[in-house]
């Protein structure tokens, strides 16, 4: 629809500056910008109508849009969410929801009330952002959305500045609100949240709790960091990070689950959580020790390393399961530690989270093991893989005992033609029979799951357990990285005396695999940088590029450790080394205090709050400037006017101090002109600054000068 000439500028700019329209333009788009990839195209396309018909308002060529439009797409927007909202998770849901209401708000703005709804509603937004956007750059980018919607707010009680001005003074007041926003971050209690958030239904990344052959295969085509880990002493070789994730006991020939009892305790968890004694408390208490363990359980603490302590980060996976070296334990009141020595998120893992563990390298899992876990770990399908079962048969007649058995069934991976690949060919129905006998060539999960099934056939009872091995150092901070790429699986066989001792075949077969990290084995190219063109990871071959992605790869790490790990116990170290004892009276003065200053700060800076001067401040400048003078031996005269005193100081250190003279000559220069003369508004601003730039630093040079105690003033 179509304006007429003269109802153009009325329709613009009623109530609404074009300046605040101007900037609504930029701050719609902001505002969406961090949450793109949680619409749905329906919400995309209203948006982009209501983007649209602004610009239409803004250069004048359509009018307002007439209330049944805005109706029909609310309704239409409705309607949409409702029919998608099974598929895309209630928290989405919402979130399309909280999009289209700030979209059809927008659209409909008549006065600066609307505006102001709109601003609000975008700071609402923003917040709502940082639910799973919280790296240092997507904090960085929501900076720099609020600082563009903060200039809505200005241009509404200044509309006649400029551009540049508007963004100055809306980043003034950002800079202004951080004194505060750090006092509350540094004192307000860390609480645990008091609602669950819904489902997202975000794709899950990493591991999953079924296992197929050909699934890790396809993590390690993966860049997407998993987590990062850094520790507090020094850290294990390569060879000695197996990052626990998931143990999976029951094996249908084709795919590996866990075990429906530890699935039933994990749902369980947040209500019931299953309780496991540390390591440290088994082995410094034999009295928790039945009398048959004892012995060994003291055998255990004889043979123990110190334990590691390290601190994990975790990137959002939307699982609950976190990463540990064997045997993990966290005192982290959101982790869970697992009767199958895993530890466990209370809740899915849907931003990055942050938790300290102690891990005993020497303990000992399940010295005694239950009939039932027995029997679990010991069952295979019926008529599946006779061959493997034949060889099997033949170790155990060959090596009668559990250990040497055990270690033929790995050399055998050695002595015999099998070859490490990411592609191997394809099995059919009896897969362990077409890996061992005739293929011979797979990753991992082929020598794990073939391992597994030769122990269990040989009575002794073996699972999986899947998680990631080795890491990449970074240096410049002290931490490991761990990848997507990094995806492993291992065997573990249960022995009398021993508990669950960890075989990895894959050590066998591929050595360098283990002990120097996956690219010792694979080429990144034709690996996991193959499907990721654009990835930081292809910086490994040029050094300069790789110590600069690791240096901001240092920086985002701190952010995580200092600023979203930012626990309860971080806290009371900050307090504690403010105030000391900390105390609920020290906290309240403390924060009395903080706000007081800020308070009377922002007062003076807008200002409301005017401390008394003797005299005017230009005269007071000039007088500071002359009195530093007259401590070098350059005194003025009663009689002397500003540009006789000037012109003194000109002719007698124009060789010896020639940067003292050209200050002196601008400086009095913008005095006189702002004492004397009658200038315009921004004649007398430019002066000023002129005047106090042309003080500051005839202060600096003549301190200098003091400071060297000769008068170079070069």
């Amino acid at each position: 629809m179509k304006l007429a000439a003269n109802s153009t500028t009325p329709q613009i700019g009623d109530n609404i500056s074009r300046q605040t329209l101007f900037w609504l333009l930029i701050t719609n788009i902001a505002v969406l910008s961090p949450l793109f990839d949680k619409t749905t195209p329906w919400t995309l396309g209203i948006c982009a109508i209501c983007l649209l018909w602004r610009v239409g308002i803004y250069v004048g060529k359509v009018a307002k849009p007439p209330r049944f439009l805005v109706t029909s797409l609310a309704i239409g927007a409705a309607t949409t969410l409702a029919l998608v909202s099974k598929e895309i998770g209630l928290l989405n849901a919402l979130v399309n929801l909280l999009l289209l209401g700030y979209a059809l708000k927008y659209i409909e703005m008549r006065n600066q009330r609307d505006v102001r709804v709109v601003v609000l509603a975008g700071y609402f937004i923003i917040a709502l952002t940082f639910i799973d956007h919280q790296s240092l750059l997507n904090t960085a980018h929501l900076l720099v959305v609020t600082l563009i919607n903060t200039c809505v707010l200005v241009t509404l009680y200044q509309d006649k500045h400029s551009l540049k001005h508007t963004a100055l003074l809306g980043s003034k007041f950002l800079l202004q609100s951080m004194p505060l926003a750090l006092l509350l971050f540094l004192v307000l209690p860390r609480f645990a949240p008091l609602w669950l958030v819904p489902n997202m239904k975000e794709a899950q990344t990493g591991l999953s709790d079924s296992l197929a052959i050909g699934d890790i295969s396809k993590l390690t085509r993966s860049t997407e960091l998993a987590f990062r880990a850094s520790f507090t002493n020094a850290a294990p070789i390569n060879a000695e990070l197996y990052w626990r994730a998931l143990v999976m006991e029951n094996y249908d020939g084709i795919t590996w689950r866990q075990e429906e009892g530890i699935k039933k305790l994990q749902k369980d968890a947040l209500l019931f959580p299953p309780s496991r004694p540390s390591p440290a408390l088994m082995l410094n208490n034999p009295a928790l020790i039945s009398r048959e363990d004892k012995d060994a359980a003291k055998q255990g603490k004889q043979n123990n390393k110190p334990s590691l302590r390290y601190q994990v980060i975790a990137e959002p996976s939307h699982q609950p399961w976190l990463f540990g070296l064997d045997v993990a334990y966290s005192q982290d009141d959101s982790v869970v530690n697992m009767p199958d020595y895993r530890l466990l998120a209370l809740r899915n893992v849907d931003q990055r989270m942050s938790y300290q563990v102690e891990s005993w390298p020497k303990a000992k899992m399940d010295l005694r093991l239950s009939a039932l876990q027995r029997q679990i770990n010991l069952e295979l399908p019926s008529n599946s893989n006779p061959r493997t079962w034949t060889l099997a048969e033949q170790f155990k007649t060959q090596y009668p005992e559990p250990k040497p058995r055990l270690w033929a069934m790995m050399r055998h991976f050695n002595t015999e033609p099998f070859f490490y690949t990411l592609t191997p060919p394809p099995l059919g129905p009896q897969q362990v029979d077409d890996f061992l006998f005739e293929n011979k060539a797979g990753f991992c999960v082929h020598y794990a799951a073939a391992f597994i099934v030769m122990a269990r056939a040989t009575g002794l009872p073996a699972r999986m357990v899947t998680g990631y091995q080795g890491g990449e150092f970074n240096p410049q901070a002290g931490y490991y990285s761990v990848y997507q790429y990094m995806a492993h699986a291992w065997a573990e066989v249960w022995l009398e005396g021993e508990g669950w001792v960890r075989f990895d075949p894959t050590a066998m077969v591929a050595p360098d695999r283990i002990e120097k990290g996956f690219d010792a084995q694979f080429d990144p190219a034709l690996s996991y940088l193959q499907e990721s063109p654009f990835s930081s990871l292809r910086f490994k071959s040029m050094p300069w590029l790789y110590e600069l992605r690791q240096r901001f790869a240092s920086i985002d790490y701190y952010w995580s450790v200092w600023v979203l790990g930012f626990n309860q116990d971080r806290q009371n170290q900050v307090l504690s080394g403010i105030l000391g004892d900390v105390t609920n009276t020290k906290i309240a003065v403390f924060m009395g205090l903080c706000i007081s200053l800020i308070v009377l700060y922002i007062a003076y800076s807008a200002g409301l709050l005017h401390f008394s001067t003797q005299g005017d401040p230009i005269s007071a400048r000039y007088q500071q400037v002359c009195n530093r003078l007259a401590r070098h031996g350059i005194k003025r005269n009663d009689s002397d006017g500003p540009n006789q005193f000037a012109q003194q100081i000109i002719e007698q250190y124009q060789h010896s101090a020639p940067l003292l003279c050209a200050l002196m000559h601008t400086f009095t220069q913008s005095y006189v002109a702002l004492k004397y003369q009658d200038l315009p508004a921004d004649a007398y601003q430019a002066h000023l600054t002129k005047f106090k730039a042309a003080a500051k630093q005839l202060n600096w040079l003549l301190l200098r000068a003091k400071v060297k105690k000769k008068f170079t003033l070069a």
